[in-house]
Formats: structure tokens, C-alpha cells, sequence
């Protein structure tokens, strides 16, 4: 599967977004581009304020934008994530997924949300606007089973292993991380993720802003299964393509047997229906 990430800016006038966003693809995409990932709030300033101003009900504008995007270039899109709102104005950081012919196979909302106090850091509360959702998202695809969450989701081992035990191959994670966690936090967590349950992680994320309040860490980034860094951009406007031998997943499951060596007979985890 050939994989391209998008590491773009977020413009203040959302249709301006879309349209850069729109020639961005026009420009880079190639015949044997399978697979689009877009970063975390790609069409929203990343800030408690505009969350409400930028929502749109399921179905809405953006959504059909990706959609459009997926049908014109006959490719599968992991679309980022936007806010949305429901009919009882409950506001959710939302990802979707479109196949190749426009229809939505995916749709996860965010799990865990973003309420942290960094003594000297990042301080953010996503509680403040945002209601968290309840579901672990994996779904079909023509390569087979892929896994999908958002930013702080990923730093749950429970969530990655529940996807895995589902039969996730990959996990993509449109994500924002900040000066603070991302010099640390980012690249450690998709490496170990991938080395814990044996699959792809792909993280991709917005391009640094420095006029904004939020200033995403960048480092969009594609990992393997032994734990090795395919693919990593900077903090600058950007985009990566990288090969997925989904044949790697089986291989090292095989020499490396993690999954069926646990002591299912002491531990376990389990969903709570």
C-alpha cells in the first residue's frame, strides 16, 4: 500500500483551507498513491475557542469535501479530524475514513481528551468545549483490518492492544502534539506502539505555526512493526510517501511471537460492552 502523508497549514478562513488543501494534493499525488492521511484538525485552528465556530454536523461541508477528494483521485483517505456537533450541540473531535470511491468506512470520535497542566508547559483543556466519545474504532479494508484514533488516544497501551486484538494492522493517528510532549513523547510513543502490538503506526500532524497559540510539533511519521522509523518529516509544511509490505506484520509476529506468548491465563484485557 502506498501511503502518502499531508503535513499542511490550517488557514483562519476554513474555504481556504479546503482550496489549498485541494491543489496541495493536486500537485504531489501520484498513480500509485493508495492511501491519504491527513493531520489532526486540519480545517480548525487548534484552540478551545474555535471549536464551536468551526463545527459542522456529520455530513457537512468538510466531510463532503474528503469525500469529493477520495471519489477524484480514486483513493481510500484517513481525513484528518474535525469538530462536529450533534443535534443536542455536544461538539466531538471527529475522524473519518473514506474508501476509495467516496464512502465512509470509519468514523471515530475522540476517546480520551486533552486536559493537561505542564509545570513550565503546555497547558490545554479540551474538556472545556469537547465531549469525548466511547468507541474503539477498527475497520475493513481492501489490505484488511486498520485501526484509527486521535492525538491523546494513543497514549492509552489499552486502546492500541483492544485494536490490535481486533486485528488492526495498522493504527493511524492524526494527532498534535506540542513543544512540549513532541520533543519527548512522539516519536517514543509510535515506536513502541508498533513494537508492543506488532503493527504500523502513522502519525500525521498540521505543520508548525508560530503565529498561532497552539504550535504543533510536526514530525508526521510512519513506523514498522520491528519498531523502525520509515518516514519522518520536521515541523515545516510538508508531505512523505512510504511504502506499507503488509506481509512485514505476519513476519515479524512470527519470528517475534509477542501476541501469542502472553499469559492470557493470568491477564487479560477486556471490553466493557
Amino acid at each position: 500500500m502506498h501511503l502518502l502523508q499531508l503535513q499542511t497549514k490550517v488557514f483562519a478562513d476554513k474555504a481556504q483551507t479546503l482550496s489549498y488543501l485541494e491543489k496541495f494534493i493536486d500537485d504531489v499525488i501520484t498513480a500509485q498513491t493508495d492511501f491519504i492521511a491527513l493531520p489532526e484538525m486540519f480545517c480548525c485552528p487548534y484552540e478551545n475557542k474555535f471549536f464551536p465556530l468551526y463545527a459542522e454536523k456529520h455530513g457537512g461541508a468538510v466531510y463532503q469535501f474528503c469525500r469529493h477528494l477520495a471519489q477524484k483521485h480514486r483513493v481510500y483517505i484517513s481525513a484528518g479530524s474535525l469538530p462536529e456537533i450533534n443535534e443536542r450541540g455536544e461538539i466531538f473531535n471527529t475522524a473519518y475514513v473514506f474508501d476509495d470511491s467516496g464512502r465512509e468506512i470509519a468514523r471515530h470520535a475522540k476517546m480520551h481528551l486533552f486536559d493537561i497542566d505542564i509545570a513550565g508547559g503546555q497547558y490545554f483543556k479540551e474538556s472545556d468545549t469537547l465531549t469525548a466519545g466511547n468507541e474503539i474504532t477498527v475497520f475493513d479494508t481492501k489490505w484488511g483490518k486498520m485501526g484509527l484514533c486521535i492525538c491523546y488516544d494513543f497514549r492509552f497501551p489499552e486502546l492500541a492492544r483492544l485494536m490490535t486484538d481486533r486485528g488492526a494492522q495498522i493504527i493511524f493517528v492524526p494527532a498534535a502534539f506540542n513543544d512540549t510532549t513532541g520533543p519527548l513523547h512522539w516519536e517514543l510513543m509510535f515506536r513502541s506502539r508498533a513494537v508492543d502490538n506488532q503493527v504500523f503506526t502513522v502519525g500525521t500532524a498540521p505543520a508548525c505555526d508560530k503565529s498561532a497559540s497552539y504550535h504543533s510539533w510536526g514530525h508526521s511519521i510512519a513506523v514498522s512493526p520491528w519498531g523502525k522509523i520509515l518516514n519522518q518529516l520536521d515541523r515545516q509544511e510538508g508531505y512523505q510517501f512510504t511504502a506499507i509490505d503488509f506481509a512485514e506484520v505476519a513476519a515479524v509476529r512470527r519470528q517475534l511471537p509477542l501476541l501469542r506468548h502472553r499469559r492470557l491465563d493470568i491477564y487479560n484485557l477486556t471490553e466493557i460492552k
